[in-house]
């Protein structure tokens, strides 16, 4: 039975709203609806587009990604409803597009999967009569989070982590971990070898469809941020399976070795870029991990790249969405450290001059993209060492990635990249001097600066500012055991020396404005 038989005969007409990040044909609200007397919302809303200034990529891949989606829903046999954002009576928000739709369509019953961020998940307890269903594509229910929870003194990854890897069984045997260790972080930190070149990730070139989506949103979003000429995300579940396959036969092998390197003219490395489509919905996490499992099983990638792989979807992504939900909306407002600096403009103009930021930078203005050390230890990490208000890091970071959503930028930025939280995520700041990036790469080789200078104009500023952060902080370190060595440091300093430190620093912040 079609929807227009549906109201004729006043057969009952359910509508599934269905977010943009919930691109998934088995989500939770989908399951066991009928085809005949249902009714699928997707909205492209302005509301949502523009809650902050996304990347122009982060837009056109939503947007393509919504559209690709829709007609794979009808090729299926369902009932579709979309709203692009270029109609002319395009509902103005989320909000607005289910009450017009439901009207329309003389919807008899709404039910929903339960949103990932906090604001929308208000907005969907507000619509009148709504059904709300639990996202069960992730691995980990906040219900059994809060009995694991429930009596800990510590909340810290690993024991999360262990507390998953029992009870999926996953990387287990019998009651020990596969290869007797829970994790080989110590062998996942290696500097990019010279001539070691790695292997591109697949480009998805535009069809007509994102073609449509590109040229909308460079009329309509001419002033965001970033550039839409290297768009080559994967938009479709079969384009994100092939990218899937392609990081688990090329890079998943030597991603291990390398995932916390940082190198010159290389973008990507042997990370997976998948992030994207995982967190839109177009993968699933088990998908992620079983497919990592089945190319250790079949001796194609060794132990130490498959569980550093799947600590990243298991452990951490699972834990920071747990955090997150758990600590409500006021999470990103935290500030332990009462950073109060501006963003300052090299956020949004690179040009700083550090070889290792303006080539982080240069890589999220042109794909939406940097990978996970530049994103802590380059980017994040001058943030925490000038003392940047950590709600502006936080939206910088909401704004710039195609990966971003609230729900797991936020903890990564409040919690880990600037300590803001206090230590409930992690238990020391990822706070670095320019050594750690000389360390894990080859930037310093480029750079006008001198790495191993740690004063003066010349100076690494990562060095310049690393003493100053601590002498800032020193209070909220001090009953901190894992500070406890680096403050004994500062304080064996003579007076004259601490003071040189600080007043040099002061000279460079001042440059920042």
């Amino acid at each position: 039975m079609h929807i227009a038989r549906a109201r004729a005969t006043r057969t009952p007409v359910l509508l599934l709203p269905v977010l943009g990040d919930q691109l998934t044909p088995t989500l939770a609200s989908l399951r066991g609806a009928d085809r005949a007397s249902s009714v699928i919302l997707l909205a492209e809303v302005m509301e949502e587009a523009s809650y902050v200034p996304h990347h122009r990529q982060k837009l056109a891949l939503v947007f393509a990604a919504m559209r690709h989606f829709a007609e794979a829903l009808r090729a299926d046999g369902w009932h579709v409803a979309y709203h692009r954002l270029d109609d002319p009576d395009a509902p103005p928000g989320l909000d607005s597009a289910i009450r017009a739709a439901a009207a329309r369509h003389g919807a008899t019953a709404i039910r929903m999967t339960e949103a990932g961020e906090h604001r929308v998940r208000a907005l969907q307890r507000a619509i009148p009569g709504a059904t709300i269903c639990e996202d069960d594509r992730f691995l980990v229910s906040l219900p059994a989070f809060a009995a694991w929870r429930a009596g800990r003194r510590r909340l810290r990854l690993e024991d999360f982590y262990r507390w998953q890897r029992r009870e999926t069984g996953v990387l287990m045997a019998g009651d020990e971990p596969v290869g007797g260790r829970w994790n080989f972080d110590s062998e996942n930190r290696r500097p990019l070898p010279r001539g070691l070149v790695p292997p591109p990730p697949p480009r998805f070139p535009p069809d007509a469809i994102t073609a449509q989506v590109l040229a909308m949103v460079a009329a309509r979003f001419p002033s965001n941020f970033g550039t839409l000429d290297r768009f080559a995300w994967p938009v479709t579940r079969s384009d994100a399976l092939a990218a899937l396959a392609d990081f688990v036969t090329h890079r998943l092998p030597l991603f291990g070795d390398y995932q916390d390197a940082l190198a010159h003219g290389q973008e990507t490395l042997f990370h997976s870029l998948l992030s994207p489509a995982l967190n839109l919905g177009l993968l699933t996490p088990r998908e992620l991990v079983d497919s990592a499992l089945a190319a250790h099983a079949a001796g194609h990638a060794p132990l130490n790249a498959v569980e550093g792989f799947v600590r990243q979807i298991l452990g951490w992504r699972e834990y920071v969405r747990c955090i997150y939900l758990a600590e409500g909306p006021d999470y990103v407002r935290r500030n332990a450290l009462a950073a109060t600096r501006p963003l300052p403009a090299i956020y949004w103009q690179g040009a700083s001059g550090m070889a290792c930021f303006d080539s982080a930078f240069a890589q999220t203005r042109d794909l939406a993209y940097a990978h996970h050390i530049q994103r802590l230890m380059v980017l994040g990490n001058f943030a925490l060492l000038a003392g940047v208000d950590p709600f502006h890091v936080h939206e910088w970071f909401l704004v710039v990635y195609a990966d971003a959503y609230e729900w797991v930028e936020a903890p990564n930025v409040i919690g880990m990249s600037q300590w803001a939280d206090g230590g409930l995520l992690g238990s020391k700041p990822y706070a670095a001097s320019g050594a750690y990036i000389r360390r894990m790469g080859d930037h310093c080789r480029h750079c006008r600066f001198d790495v191993t200078a740690k004063t003066g104009e010349g100076a690494c500023p990562f060095n310049r500012l690393y003493w100053d952060f601590i002498a800032r902080n020193e209070r909220h370190f001090a009953s901190n055991q894992r500070m406890w060595r680096t403050l004994d440091a500062w304080r064996r300093f003579p007076p004259a020396r601490q003071q040189a430190i600080r007043d040099d620093a002061a000279a460079f912040l001042a440059t920042l404005s």
